[in-house]
């Protein structure tokens, strides 16, 4: 009995060793990145909500805020919320950007952001300032892109390189908000690296891809080559999911989804993306949609 009793002890023992070098060999998977960003369009919200849109913040794992910058909002009310916002460690990077800044006559709107940011950095303490820029510009919803699409790229990519000249010379990280789709579209004429998108991520320090699906491997399948490129490039990419209301269809959209549904896909999205060195985090579009989509989750549960 105390023989057999033995090695049942034995093969136990052999078994637990077993597994646990099984454990120690097998791959392991990837750390999935759970940085998430948000698009704050109304600046306004710092003045009468700041403490509230960090909390949120910090609850809902956002680490980057893209804050549009407005003239009704002073440089004192910036420097509040930026300063809140770095003692929970988010970066605050400014946001701005129209339709035609992608024309050549455009081009000065953006160094006037550029020429702002640097002043405002200049006499604000290390907490206060801004840590990035992001330039979000969409010369195709305008009607001259179906009809000029090689002009406008050429014109819209000589005002980047003068914007991505400027933002280095002022030592500004300078992201763009680009559509899945800008891969489809050639570069600039005389640009031997191929899609445009390619030539963005060449040339930013990272991008924001509007990768608009209802599902995690979708936002994923159109951020893939994007992704691939970074790595190459040693860039990074920040995959899109869109949450606010849309008359471009429910595909495309979370609005309708419910938060459980929300966070599934947008774990999944992370979950693949983190496969890559180049993947930033998911950015949510936007802030507000967010807040109300949460708020109306909540009632519903109530």
């Amino acid at each position: 009995m105390r023989l057999n009793h033995a090695k049942a002890k034995y093969g136990i023992l052999a078994v637990l060793i077993g597994l646990l070098l099984l454990i120690l060999f097998l791959p392991h998977s990837e750390k999935v990145n759970q940085n998430k960003a948000t698009w704050l369009w109304d600046a306004s919200l710092i003045r009468s909500e700041p403490e509230e849109i960090v909390t949120f913040s910090v609850n809902h794992g956002i680490t980057t805020i893209f804050l549009q910058i407005q003239q009704d909002v002073q440089e004192e009310e910036y420097r509040r919320f930026i300063s809140a916002a770095s003692r929970e460690g988010i970066q605050v990077h400014a946001l701005d950007g129209h339709p035609e800044w992608a024309y050549e006559n455009g081009r000065e709107e953006g160094l006037k952001l550029l020429s702002w940011l640097e002043a405002y950095n200049q006499v604000a303490s290390p907490e206060e300032r801004f840590q990035g820029v992001q330039l979000d510009v969409e010369p195709y919803v305008l009607k001259r892109w179906d009809r000029e699409q090689a002009q406008v790229v050429k014109e819209w990519s000589a005002n980047m390189e003068a914007w991505v000249q400027e933002a280095e010379r002022i030592a500004l990280p300078l992201s763009a908000a680009v559509p899945f789709w800008l891969d489809s579209v050639p570069g600039p004429e005389g640009n031997p690296d191929g899609s445009f998108s390619r030539w963005m991520i060449e040339r930013t320090d990272s991008i924001a891809i509007m990768a608009y699906r209802d599902s995690g491997e979708q936002m994923y399948e159109l951020s893939k080559e994007e992704l691939e490129q970074a790595d190459e490039l040693g860039k990074s990419v920040w995959i899109g999911m869109e949450l606010a209301h849309t008359d471009e269809g429910e595909h495309l959209t979370f609005y309708a989804k419910s938060r459980g549904e929300m966070e599934d896909e947008a774990e999944r999205a992370a979950s693949l993306g983190s496969g890559h060195p180049s993947f930033a985090g998911i950015a949510v579009h936007h802030y507000q949609a967010w807040v109300h989509k949460n708020m109306a989750m909540a009632k519903d549960e109530q």
